[in-house]
């Protein structure tokens, strides 16, 4: 066995690169298959989170409801929590119910309020008839709840015509004026 050719020397540098770029392309692929494993448990702990804190605000929001109401003119018969149904392909829960004889007022409650959430309530309420067909006499209001309200989705919920509850110090309050003309659907 003589020297190596270059040709030869080439070769082994190629296959000796080759070998650590597929090691190197497996842990690779390993630690990227760890950090997706890893982010989705970080999202189902961020979701339990999210939910855990949804079900604060709502026990901070039902007690007070009955009077908040009640202080508009609006007398509370019965309330009632996470209220769900089907019919007809359609599913909708709401998070809290106000209800008198005549009037229906559906609450949805978060830990932090934003323009896209205004606005899938404000689809629920549109279809609340439909899936709720018991309701079809009653005034159906709205009204969004949350401990995070900023000015310009406190402001559009209110121009929509719903009831803005937020957190005023210790207490739930309902920050529209006394001017507010809740819609009914």
């Amino acid at each position: 066995m003589g020297t190596p050719t270059p040709f030869e020397d080439a070769w082994k540098t190629l296959q000796e690169t080759s070998r650590l770029l597929k090691e190197q392309s497996q842990e690779t692929d390993r630690r990227f298959q760890e950090n997706e494993r890893r982010l989705r448990e970080l999202d189902k702990q961020i979701g339990r989170l999210g939910n855990r804190l949804g079900d604060f605000v709502q026990e901070m929001v039902a007690p007070a409801v009955v009077q908040l109401f009640a202080d508009r003119g609006l007398q509370v018969h019965q309330l009632a929590r996470n209220v769900q149904a089907k019919r007809n392909g359609q599913a909708m829960q709401i998070d809290l119910m106000v209800l008198n004889d005549d009037v229906a007022i559906l609450v949805e409650v978060k830990s932090a309020l934003s323009v896209d959430d205004v606005n899938e309530h404000l689809q629920r309420l549109a279809g609340f008839k439909t899936v709720f067909p018991r309701y079809a006499d009653a005034g159906v209001m709205g009204a969004v709840a949350a401990m995070v309200i900023p000015d310009n989705v406190a402001s559009y919920a209110y121009h929509q015509g719903l009831f803005v509850l937020g957190q005023r110090g210790e207490t739930m309050q309902i920050l529209n004026d006394a001017q507010f003309q809740p819609r009914t659907w």
